[in-house]
């Protein structure tokens, strides 16, 4: 019986074993078509929601948080770090997307968002090293929330860090000053409040996944 088989305990504990195996053949067959040519389908800003949808606000209630003082924390390869401030981030060429946004619970909403491509990001900061690493951990600033992300998604095309939703900073509900935004994936791997990267070829630990969630979450 499924209630009686042991649970996992590794960085995709949550979930009983024989739903873990269910979800990594799922994953393996979604890795094995993905490609920079799966786009998913943008819409005109008209379509846009005006009233986003908030879900989730775990890593953004601490109270001693002081958005002026926030920096992304980049931990390179090489043992390196970068000290972002968002207006740093926001010199860089900006990319807008609106696309249907997808949550587990099994709600959707067309949504607009715009920030920096990942992938100009990296190429940017002398990171190309860094990413050719499997995986991308990104966490919260209180380490409460994090989320593990496999080089294919990171750098996918339609990958940004966000700064800006309905063409207006982001407000705290939605993780100002910078959140992740990654069509290919299901709405709980687009963290809010990004307060460090670092990058691996062993899968960073992921809260959702350590829920009993899919560590891939892909579209």
């Amino acid at each position: 019986m499924l209630n009686s088989s042991p649970e996992q305990t590794a960085v995709t504990g949550g979930a009983h074993k024989p739903l873990r195996r269910a979800l990594n053949q799922t994953e393996l067959f979604f890795r094995r078509i993905f490609s920079d040519n799966h786009l998913v389908r943008t819409y005109p800003k008209s379509r846009a929601a005006q009233r986003v949808r908030e879900n989730s606000h775990i890593g953004m209630r601490d109270p001693g948080f002081c958005i002026e003082d926030w920096r992304l924390v980049v931990t390179a390869v090489d043992g390196k770090q970068l000290q972002l401030s968002i207006d740093e981030i926001r010199a860089l060429p900006k990319t807008e997307i609106v696309f249907d946004f997808k949550c587990v619970e099994g709600w959707d909403q067309i949504q607009h968002w715009a920030g920096v491509r990942m992938v100009d990001f990296i190429r940017h900061f002398g990171l190309e090293q860094s990413a050719e690493k499997k995986y991308m951990g990104l966490e919260t600033p209180d380490g409460k929330c994090y989320v593990g992300i496999d080089r294919e998604s990171a750098l996918h095309p339609q990958t940004i860090l966000a700064y800006e939703m309905n063409d207006r900073p982001l407000t705290d509900g939605h993780g100002a000053p910078l959140r992740l935004i990654i069509p290919v994936k299901y709405g709980i791997k687009n963290l809010k409040r990004i307060g460090t990267m670092n990058f691996s070829d062993g899968r960073p630990r992921d809260y959702w996944a350590e829920q009993g969630y899919d560590y891939y979450s892909g579209l």
